[in-house]
């Protein structure tokens, strides 16, 4: 316990000071590597040598070298580390209102015209009038009334460069990319993922957002401007749990 509360603290402490200096520095740049989030903890990138060594012998009277990529044939993404291009263009418009409008009103009365003579003794305990025609009365009234409305423009339009990181048992690739972009002291970060088909990359070896399956695009950005835009944490925190 004693262990786990010493590494809490200081897994903080680092956190906070990586955020002081972000603040004073400004953001930094990720480092480059390999896209490692739906990459198999299994899968092998580099050929082994004896692959190296057969790639670089030749066929006797061939123009084919083995282990050669390919000939005339198919540029297009299809293996494990391949590049292809991601074509995001998303111009989309909604725009919903409902109106509703509800009311409900009720009127009940009842009275007892005999019993057993007690009548008249009600009568007398209620001096300022009874009438046993009307002993029991009760009305009800209830109304609601409700407006929204939703109204949303969206335009991005981006390319970037996605590598594929698995190949699936029914041959769709899994693609993943990202990008950054610093200027001054904000950096505009762009991701894309998905599953995509093979048949759907297009000779130029490029593919659209609206073809890719579980499409995952994330543009946003960090920074001086992105902190100075952001709601302060505690206020966030308020306004959340607020129960008014």
């Amino acid at each position: 316990m004693r262990t786990a509360l010493i590494v809490s603290a200081a897994a903080l402490s680092l956190a906070a000071c990586s955020t002081a200096v972000e603040a004073v520095r400004g953001p930094e740049l990720a480092p480059i590597g390999y896209p490692a989030a739906l990459v198999p903890t299994s899968q092998v990138y580099l050929p082994t040598p004896e692959e190296q060594r057969a790639a670089r012998a030749a066929s006797a009277n061939s123009l084919w070298r083995v282990g050669s990529r390919t000939f005339f044939g198919d540029q297009r993404a299809r293996r494990v580390g391949d590049i292809l291009t991601v074509n995001i263009n998303i111009d989309d418009r909604a725009e919903t209102q409902n109106s509703t409008n509800r009311s409900r009103s009720n009127d009940i009365s009842g009275g007892v015209t005999n019993l057993l003579g007690l009548e008249n003794a009600l009568g007398r305990a209620f001096p300022g009038g009874f009438d046993p025609a009307n002993m029991v009365g009760m009305e009800g009234q209830a109304n609601a009334s409700g407006q929204g409305s939703v109204s949303r423009a969206e335009r991005v339009n981006l390319t970037i460069a996605a590598v594929v990181t698995d190949v699936m048992a029914n041959g769709n690739l899994v693609i993943q990319g990202r990008q950054e972009v610093r200027t001054n002291r904000e950096v505009r970060e762009l991701t894309v993922a998905g599953i995509v088909r093979p048949e759907d990359i297009s000779s130029a070896n490029t593919i659209a957002h609206t073809q890719i399956a579980e499409a995952r695009i994330s543009y946003g950005g960090r920074g001086d401007i992105s902190r100075m835009q952001a709601t302060p944490a505690a206020q966030s925190l308020v306004e959340r749990f607020s129960p008014f």
